[in-house]
């Protein structure tokens, strides 16, 4: 081979190799685990971010709060997702700081399986009760007097709940602990806690765990994120409010009961039972973690990006998937804060 051949051939092969990493440092991968409550609307958000800037992509699993507070402080990840927020414990096991950004609001429903799936109406003692393990039929004189002209079976309640550490648990225990004080001297509240010992209590993991289980299981009653029981078509119970009103998940009731949530500077706040006739009693913001000091500050500034298309085109597909967007303040408040992510 002549020698300019070979020097063209050794040029080229420098340029592949080279290319490579260059092209390579283009793309993106942004990584995330956490929350399954907001898991549906995420991954919409995600996959339409990665679609508009196509250099990044956003790789998130949905493992329940939990797990992802867990990644999140052994820095397995790029950011996570909570609805428990994260406490000022796991926040002092961050070193450079955490940024908590409430991204969007849903509402805990109770989905049940029963024949004909009638429209039923549960009083806060009465599910509370449930959940105790101290209402144990279907037949129950409560439910009888709470569902006039509807036909409830003799049958055994199966009561549904999360198998993992889930801030699910924690917004529903949270509400029972404020609304019964039976609950709150015994399970309490906590994304984990000790429910009755009983056969007819079946736990199952994560919010698609749970519909599935209630869709398979007569007579099953359960809590889940409003979203997963729509898609899974489980029928939901309208629930008694602070004011003694019934209100249905979906409808104005969860943006009602939110609009009343003051946030501080940290942006951490929870209505555990709001007030007005007409909010739903069980609703919640939830919350994705960011590192305020991160390593590369091209992934920082990804991250920022990400943030911006949640909180604008990304709200626009909050209601319309079963989720409550951010009032204008809250967004407000998330964009000034966003910027700590550095």
């Amino acid at each position: 081979m002549k020698r300019a051949s070979i020097a063209l051939l050794i040029s080229g092969l420098v340029l592949a190799v080279t290319a490579g990493p260059l092209a390579a440092q283009d793309t993106m991968r942004l990584t995330g685990s956490g929350a399954t409550f907001p898991f549906p609307l995420y991954s919409a958000w995600f996959k339409a971010f990665s679609t508009k800037n196509k250099n990044i992509t956003v790789d998130y699993q949905g493992k329940g709060s939990g797990a992802g507070i867990r990644d999140f402080i052994n820095h397995t990840v790029d950011f996570a997702a909570s609805d428990a927020a994260m406490t000022d414990e796991e926040i002092s096991k961050v070193p450079g700081g955490v940024q908590l950004l409430p991204m969007t609001g849903g509402e805990i429903v109770l989905g049940y399986n029963l024949p004909g799936n009638p429209k039923l109406k549960l009083p806060r003692d009465v599910y509370a009760g449930i959940f105790l393990g101290k209402i144990t039929k279907w037949s129950d004189a409560k439910l009888k007097a709470a569902n006039p002209g509807v036909t409830l079976p003799d049958l055994d309640i199966t009561v549904v709940r999360r198998a993992d550490a889930s801030g699910t648990t924690f917004v529903f225990t949270t509400h029972l602990s404020t609304i019964d004080e039976e609950w709150k001297r015994g399970p309490g509240a906590g994304t984990t806690v000790n429910w009755p010992k009983s056969d007819k209590f079946v736990a199952s993991p994560k919010n698609d765990g749970v519909s599935a289980t209630i869709k398979q299981t007569p007579g099953a009653i359960g809590y889940l994120e409003y979203a997963f029981a729509k898609f899974a078509k489980v029928e939901v119970a309208q629930l008694q409010n602070k004011a003694g009103q019934y209100v249905s998940a979906g409808g104005e009731g969860g943006p009602a009961a939110l609009a009343g949530v003051q946030l501080p500077a940290d942006l951490r706040a929870w209505v555990s039972d709001p007030d007005g006739p007409k909010s739903y009693p069980i609703a919640t913001y939830t919350w994705m973690l960011f590192y305020k000091e991160n390593k590369d500050p091209k992934k920082a500034a990804a991250l920022r990006s990400l943030v911006e298309y949640c909180l604008s085109d990304g709200q626009k597909l909050s209601s319309q998937m079963g989720y409550i967007p951010l009032p204008e303040n809250v967004v407000a408040a998330v964009r000034k804060a966003s910027a700590s992510i550095q």
